[in-house]
């Protein structure tokens, strides 16, 4: 809440510092300690231990939070040979934790940012198409609660990699993994809504559809929230 009060480039130099703090080989024991607790007390790790909303899509593909290096040794003992990190962010000590898991486990570990408030860009579209085409299945995707940003990437997943109808990709994006359409994070579920009513209804494959019909500024313009949503996901929930 304090950091909210601050002048924009305070708050940036503040993460700054938080990314300098992490984003480097740990040391000791102390280090690793340190570590820890911003995982599992700053980034909010202590309920992922509880419940890592872990879920499986297809057998190629899974999905869940923030996982801990002993729960990423358990996935990889399921035979899961990549994890996708969602989060675009190095600020806390989960980030250290897990690459040096994965690297212990033997997990290629792919970090590709997505975010979950605004519109996917085409951009970021057609990356998430060829970072689907060159991976070493079976795959674990995450974000931090695995509620958003994990339920849109395995909705494309399925439309763009196992062919699925949006209907069927759109339940990703459903409350049993704790996301809130109608709060900011609904934008994923209304550019869903957007694809099947103006290209798969029109029979227009998804990436023709992005590339010559898809305005993401106008999907902004168009999308809005509800107050109480906002407030339960941003403020109750502290999702990214």
């Amino acid at each position: 809440m304090l950091n909210r009060l601050l002048k924009p480039e305070l708050r940036y130099a503040r993460r700054m510092a938080r990314t300098a703090r992490w984003d480097r080989p740990l040391g000791g024991v102390l280090d690793r300690a340190n570590a820890f607790a911003s995982m599992l007390f700053v980034d909010h790790g202590i309920f992922r231990v509880i419940y890592l909303n872990r879920h499986r899509v297809t057998d190629r593909f899974w999905r869940a939070a923030q996982p801990t290096p002993a729960q990423l040794r358990a996935i990889a003992r399921r035979g899961i040979r990549t994890i996708i990190n969602l989060r675009g962010g190095r600020d806390y000590g989960s980030w250290p934790l897990e690459r040096d898991a994965c690297a212990a486990a033997g997990l290629s570990l792919k970090e590709f940012v997505l975010r979950s408030r605004e519109a996917p860009d085409k951009e970021t579209l057609f990356a998430a198409r060829d970072l689907l085409a060159d991976l070493e299945y079976p795959v674990l995707v995450h974000c931090k609660s695995g509620a958003d940003r994990a339920g849109f990437m395995a909705a494309l997943f399925l439309i763009i990699a196992e062919n699925k109808p949006v209907a069927q990709a759109k339940r990703q994006l459903s409350a049993r993994y704790g996301h809130f359409r109608f709060a900011k994070t609904g934008i994923l579920d209304a550019f869903l809504d957007l694809y099947a009513r103006e290209g798969e209804a029109k029979g227009i494959d998804f990436f023709t559809w992005v590339e010559q019909h898809y305005d993401p500024e106008q999907l902004k313009r168009d999308f809005k929230t509800r107050f109480w949503s906002d407030m339960m996901v941003d403020r109750l929930l502290k999702r990214e």
